[in-house]
């Protein structure tokens, strides 16, 4: 939201300093995100009087100038504007200088031979309109050699406040300014404008049509101005949109939009010339479109506001109007429009057809319904002073909202929720600058909350209000009581996995990244999602419709962003959320990660003493493995199944369970038909973690940490090998030795599987190396080979193979 400081000062009789101005805003809630003083761009501008215009020797079209810039010595100037003359008074931009308009900082040139020493100015060049058609005459009244910025008065400051979705009064510089008034800043300025008496009836009539279909209008007024001379509006005008970012037009639309800012009451022209019989405001219809203002054509529908007449759709009610009704200089009759709408209709209607607009920015948060049938007076009021022409008297239908909304408050509560300490009479004086009626004698109030505050609902939303006018920086600092005990965890078991699956994986030489919860639909399709239930009701874009079931496919395309930059062999992992249905319950924390290239553990790329190999499923294993042994899953008992989802390479992948339910981890090449869809080049390897299916561990007795167990005596490791059939898997061989006996054997590994000669065909040689540990006393060779013999046994019987001789 921007204004002028002159501006406000149409609101607010102050005498503070821009400085206490700005300050004061951001104290009660309307941050200041930049003040811009227009003065530093324009502070090289001069007045300057042309002496003598000659024309040039070379150029037709071209004269020499010889200009006094009340500095003493006249400058010679070449220039090619029309109404360049002896006399004329101008604004001087010397060597030097920057032009913003033309974005050129001058020098001293030659044109057609003949030396210029600068330049006189159009309003174009000077970014003041668009004005081209001549330099800027300024008239004989004004000073030779005076700065043209402060003499124009174009030295007003222009303050750009953040305003937050509840504070809709606040979208009008006089809501701003009574929110300066009640801080003490000064004195709020109700502008009053003489009503304009109507001549007779609007002969255009207004019927809001919405049959059995809750009505999108409460109320509309419409009034028609006969007569009307439609041109620039005045400079005072046009400075002021300027100032804003508007671009003036003429002075009809200027009007709306100076209403829309000034009191933010959005209004719509039409020419009432190209309105053919009566307004109608309804739902919009199938196959209906409209050219709108924006010179852009919009298709509406059932679940749309439009305002229509015998010729179709001519406006977007609460949105934009349309072109071809629009206000033109040709325009002498007017029909000037003040409505209400509901809000999220308005907000809803925008966001289908991609439209933004002031209009649809203020009534899609709520303005002033009481406001309605006194913006269009006032509307009025501009259009005839600067128009002329004469109003007929004013066509309402429907009704205007009531707003009694009382509110019982407690004025006790302002200490209770606030801390602070404020008086009776005190906060009676905030609310009552606000624009609140208050009644009560005692501690207990009833509040009468006015038309232009939506927002205000109940007793702590008054608390808001007094504390942020009296001062937020006044609330007493108290701080924590400091507690002697040892304080309990903080961090739920959750987010104690998240944090440590982030910290292994960031060791294991990924990197995070955070990606869109919102997927395309085909995408969503080929990880398992796509279902109703987790489609966007409205979705940011198309390319964001669903929500995603897995983390790999905004990881994939973050890896491919990567690689079309030139980093293709890259490691990137997320801890976030996938959401499998629509219930609480089908939202899960995963932790997943993808390898692309060569971005193996060890380093990527290629190197003198040996290039990296490419990724591969066990290097997505090895990575699951650390995080769920980060995360507390007792990876000891994990059992390894090839099946895997169907977004994994078949044969090349797997899942990591304990049990035949429950899986912890899938892994494994993410398969290449998926990656052709998603436009992904490969190899790339990923992984999945479910977080919330790791077992939660049982809760200890006490805070003590276990007795710490070290070996006194030295290991033994001793090597098997047995032939088994080549569908046996190795985890059978590994399980099966490391049961055998559980309080010796420390570790069990596969270093070898072996297939050829003096091995049957259909089967293979699997070798292992198992770890002894004791722990009371050295083992003697009959320990050692009783413990084989259970190996022997146990392997055999599991898996049906050999002891290889």
């Amino acid at each position: 939201m921007k204004f002028t400081l002159s501006w406000l000062k149409d609101h607010l009789e102050t005498d503070a300093t821009l400085d206490e101005i700005v300050e004061t805003l951001t104290m009660i809630g309307l941050e200041v995100e930049e003040v811009v003083d227009p003065a530093a761009k324009l502070a090289p501008f001069h007045i300057a009087r042309v002496i003598d215009a000659k024309p040039h020797p070379n150029a037709d079209r071209l004269k020499v100038l010889t200009v006094d810039a009340g500095s003493g010595e006249p400058l010679q100037i070449v220039c090619g504007a029309p109404n360049a003359r002896a006399g004329l008074v101008g604004v001087l931009a010397r060597p030097g200088d920057y032009v913003p308009g033309i974005d050129v900082t001058l020098s001293v040139g030659k044109i057609r031979d003949i030396e210029s020493f600068g330049m006189m100015c159009s309003e174009r060049e000077l970014e003041l309109s668009d004005e081209h058609n001549g330099i800027i005459d300024l008239g004989d009244d004004a000073p030779i050699g005076a700065n043209y910025a402060a003499w124009a008065g174009l030295d007003d400051p222009v303050i750009d406040i953040a305003i937050t979705p509840n504070r809709s009064d606040c979208l009008g510089i006089h809501g701003v300014a009574r929110d300066l008034a009640a801080a003490g800043l000064g004195k709020l300025i109700e502008p009053r404008r003489e009503p304009v008496r109507g001549d007779g009836p609007c002969p255009v009539s207004v019927k809001l049509a919405f049959g059995d279909t809750p009505p999108l209008c409460p109320a509309f007024g419409l009034r028609l101005v006969r007569g009307v001379k439609n041109g620039p509006s005045p400079k005072w005008m046009q400075q002021r949109l300027i100032a804003i970012g508007l671009r003036p037009i003429n002075a009809l639309v200027d009007i709306t939009n100076y209403m829309t800012y000034d009191r933010g009451r959005p209004l719509h022209v039409f020419d009432a010339a190209k309105v053919k019989g009566d307004l109608v405001v309804r739902r919009g219809r199938a196959g209906e479109s409209l050219l709108a203002l924006d010179g852009k054509e919009y298709a509406v529908d059932q679940n749309m506001c439009v305002i229509a007449d015998d010729n179709g759709v001519e406006s977007i009610a609460g949105v934009m109007g349309g072109e071809v009704s629009g206000c033109t200089e040709e325009t002498t009759d007017v029909l000037i429009e003040s409505a209400l709408w509901e809000p999220i209709n308005i907000a809803q209607t925008g966001r289908k057809l991609g439209l933004n607009s002031d209009a649809r920015y203020r009534f899609e948060r709520g303005v002033d319904p009481a406001f309605m049938i006194p913006g269009l007076e006032e509307a009025t009021r501009l259009v005839v002073d600067l128009c002329g022409g004469a109003a007929s008297d004013m066509e309402i239908v429907g009704e205007v909202p009531d707003h009694d909304h009382i509110v019982e408050f407690p004025i006790s509560e302002v200490k209770r929720l606030s801390g602070l300490e404020v008086s009776a009479a005190e906060i009676k004086v905030v609310l009552t600058r606000l624009g609140f009626w208050t009644s009560g004698t005692g501690t207990q109030w009833k509040v009468a909350v006015p038309s232009w505050r939506p927002d205000i609902h109940g007793k702590a939303d008054l608390v808001e209000e007094v504390m942020r006018i009296v001062g937020v920086d006044k609330v007493p600092t108290t701080p924590l009581p400091r507690i002697d005990t040892v304080g309990r965890q903080v961090l739920t078991t959750s987010q104690l996995r998240r944090n440590k699956a982030r910290r292994m994986l960031a060791a294991r030489g990924l990197n995070e990244a955070v990606t869109w919860s919102f997927i395309p639909h085909d995408h969503a399709m080929a990880f398992g999602g796509g279902q109703p239930e987790t489609a966007l009701a409205n979705p940011i874009s198309t390319d964001m419709s669903d929500m995603r079931p897995s983390l790999v496919p905004g990881l994939l395309a973050a890896a491919q962003r990567n690689a079309d930059r030139g980093n293709g062999d890259v490691a990137l992992f997320e801890v976030g959320q996938v959401f499998l249905g629509d219930k609480p319950e089908d939202q899960k924390v995963v932790a997943t990660g993808v390898r692309r290239g060569t971005a193996v553990m060890t380093g990527a790329g290629r190197h003198w003493a040996g290039s990296a190999p490419t990724v591969s499923a066990f290097d997505a294993k090895a990575d699951a493995i650390a995080v769920l042994e980060a995360a507390g899953a007792p990876t000891a008992n994990l059992q390894v199944f090839a099946e895997a989802p169907e977004w994994y390479h078949p044969g090349r992948s797997g899942t990591l369970r304990l049990g035949p339910k429950n899986v912890l981890a899938a892994f494994g090449e993410v398969h290449p038909k998926v990656l052709k869809k998603l436009d992904v080049e490969g190899p790339i390897v990923a992984f999945e973690v479910h977080l919330d299916a790791i077992p939660t561990p049982k809760a200890k007795g006490g805070r003590s940490k276990g007795a710490l167990a070290l070996a006194g005596l030295t290991p033994v490791r001793r090597d098997f090998a047995f032939i088994v059939d080549e569908g046996v898997e190795a985890d059978k061989v590994l399980r099966a030795a490391r049961t055998a006996e559980k309080t010796l054997i420390r570790e069990v590994n596969v270093f070898d599987v072996y297939r050829g000669t003096g091995v049957p065909d259909g089967k293979k040689s699997i070798a292992i190396d198992v770890t002894l540990q004791p722990v009371e006393r050295t083992l003697t060779e009959e320990d050692i080979e009783a413990i084989a013999a259970k190996i022997v046994a146990g392997v055999e019987k599991a898996t049906g193979g050999s002891l290889r001789g």
